[in-house]
């Protein structure tokens, strides 16, 4: 399956499945996809006081499937993460799939909407910058150009080079092919036990996360290792880990980390630039045919999922 590249004139459904950005965030975002040739549709009440989400589960969930279901949209991209996607999980399950599908662009607690729409739909999703980031102008050029390159369809392959062997087996000269899935480590352990629990037999794992302690994310790779996770799984690829203490990052990438890789038969890889990270966020394509590179100087090279400009 491909999806439509972006062209000027096309329209962006802007969706808030989550928490809120700011008002000044979501305004110059829209200016910035404006500024791209694009039209961003943003739905009535797209923000409600609420402690918690961007609005309530109705409206929240009534914006989300208007904007998968609308025909004349490419494109929907989140305007934060926070938490809140989870809650619309049962009514996302009883929706029909449509029959045209688009480009979907968030990570964090999007998460919860990569694994439904990889897992239940078959889309392809692109894990990248949230509109909020676009809003603040903390996209680096770098960032951006690649991220452009993709949604337009001038890219049909993001590369990721200069990526860490972290054990024996990634070290092994070899290459292997399979559909990456995964994100936000802790909005996965949510997914435990329910319908939409990643399914990890034959695809590439990438994770990353934000804010959680070293012994957090050894209870959670303990979890996802004795729920199975990693018997049938192709191999394991980290991103970024935002700890704002040294010493916690220290212990992350000396200890859990090594550790859990040592214990396991499958590559285990780090080194990703994407994620949670103030200066890069680089997008990386979710359930798009990917190859793993390993031994001596190991790469990941990811389709688009988007088709080349000119193709459709």
């Amino acid at each position: 399956m491909f999806l439509q590249p972006l062209q000027e004139g096309d329209i962006v459904d802007i969706v808030a499945p989550a928490s809120r950005c700011s008002n000044l965030e979501l305004r110059n975002g829209l200016k910035a996809l404006r500024a791209l040739g694009l039209v961003p549709r943003v739905p009535k009440n797209l923000f409600a006081p609420s402690l918690l989400f961007a609005n309530s589960d109705a409206v929240r969930l009534r914006q989300l499937q208007a904007a998968l279901k609308a025909p004349d949209s490419k494109m929907i991209w989140c305007v934060r993460g926070g938490y809140g996607s989870l809650r619309l999980l049962p009514a996302l399950h009883k929706m029909s799939r449509p029959k045209h599908a688009k480009i979907v662009l968030g990570y964090s607690d999007i998460t919860t909407l990569h694994s439904f729409l990889n897992q239940e739909w078959k889309w392809p999703t692109l894990h990248g910058p949230l509109l909020d980031r676009l809003g603040r102008g903390a996209m680096s050029a770098g960032e951006r150009r690649e991220l452009l390159s993709l949604l337009f369809g001038r890219n049909t392959h993001t590369q990721f080079k200069n990526l860490k062997a972290l054990n024996r087996a990634a070290h092994v000269e070899r290459t292997i092919r399979g559909r990456i899935l995964g994100g936000n480590m802790a909005v996965l352990q949510s997914s435990l036990g329910t319908p939409s629990q990643l399914k990890s037999k034959g695809h590439i794992l990438f994770f990353e996360d934000t804010g959680e302690r070293p012994h957090r994310v050894d209870r959670m790779l303990t979890q996802f290792e004795q729920a199975g996770w990693f018997k049938n799984a192709r191999a394991v690829v980290f991103g970024h880990f935002l700890l704002s203490d040294p010493k916690d990052r220290r212990q992350l990438w000396s200890d859990v980390i090594p550790r859990f890789a040592e214990a396991q038969r499958l590559p285990v890889l780090a080194g990703l630039k994407v994620g949670h990270n103030s200066k890069q966020q680089f997008p990386l394509p979710f359930y798009t045919p990917s190859v793993l590179r390993m031994g001596r100087k190991p790469e990941l090279v990811v389709e688009s999922g988007i088709s080349p400009v000119g193709e459709l």
